[in-house]
C-alpha cells in the first residue's frame, strides 16, 4: 500500500484524523521516501489528494520541520496556485520551516507578501508568521521586513491585531520596539477588551526589551 492510499480521501473519510495519524507515523519512522511521495502528489490531478498531501506535510512540519525543510521551493510554488487550499496549506508548511529556511524565504519575501495581500485569513495568519520568523533570524532581514509587518499591523482588521502582534513580536528588538509600541497603542481603541488585554501583554514584553 502506498502512502497515497492511506490518505483520508482514499479511505473515504471526510475528517482529518487519518492524515494526522499518518503524519505522526511518518515522523516516527523518518520516512523520507513516503514524504517525497506526498510532495510529488501535490501535483496530482485529484484535488482531494492534493489537499490531503499538503495537510499531512504541514502536520509533519509541526512535529519535525527538518523532515520537510528541503521542500521549501515546492511550498513556495504553491503560493501561486489557483487552488486556495494549496495556497494556505503551502503557507502553513512554510510557517513550520521558516526558522530553518530563512535565507531562501527572505529572497522570496515579495512572493510571500503578495500571497498575504491576496490571500485568505489563514494565508494571512501563516504568512505573517513566516515573515516574522524570518525577520527574527538576522538584522538584515529584520531591517527589510519589519516595516512591512508594521504597515500590516496598522491596517489589519481589529480582530486580527492581537494575533498578528503576537507573531510579529518575535521580530521586535530594542532598536525597533519604539515604533512597534506606537503602532499597537494606536490600535488599542479599536479593540474589544479581550483583544486589548492580549495586546497589552505584547506591549509589556516589548517595553522590557
Amino acid at each position: 500500500m502506498t502512502v497515497i492510499n492511506r490518505l483520508a480521501s482514499a479511505l473515504g473519510r471526510r475528517d482529518d484524523v487519518p492524515n494526522q495519524e499518518l503524519a505522526e507515523e511518518l515522523v516516527e519512522r523518518k520516512a523520507a521516501e513516503d514524504i517525497k511521495e506526498l510532495v510529488v502528489n501535490l501535483r496530482n490531478r485529484d484535488r482531494k489528494i492534493q489537499s490531503d498531501c499538503i495537510k499531512v506535510l504541514y502536520e509533519i512540519g509541526y512535529r519535525d520541520p527538518s523532515l520537510i525543510a528541503d521542500y521549501v521551493d515546492e511550498f513556495l510554488a504553491l503560493l501561486g496556485s489557483r487552488n486556495n487550499r494549496l495556497v494556505w496549506g503551502g503557507m502553513s508548511a512554510l510557517a513550520t520551516i521558516a526558522e530553518h529556511t530563512a535565507p531562501v524565504l527572505y529572497e522570496h519575501r515579495a512572493e510571500i507578501q503578495a500571497a498575504i495581500e491576496n490571500g485568505s485569513v489563514i494565508t494571512v495568519d501563516r504568512g505573517i508568521k513566516v515573515l516574522s520568523t524570518v525577520a527574527a533570524q538576522k538584522d538584515e532581514y529584520r531591517t527589510e521586513i519589519f516595516p512591512y509587518l508594521l504597515d500590516h499591523l496598522r491596517r489589519c482588521r481589529p480582530k486580527d491585531v492581537a494575533r498578528d502582534a503576537e507573531a510579529i513580536s518575535s521580530a521586535v528588538s530594542r532598536e525597533n520596539r519604539t515604533e512597534f509600541i506606537r503602532v499597537l497603542e494606536a490600535r488599542l481603541p479599536d479593540l474589544q477588551p479581550s483583544q486589548a488585554k492580549r495586546v497589552k501583554k505584547v506591549l509589556t514584553a516589548a517595553q522590557r526589551l
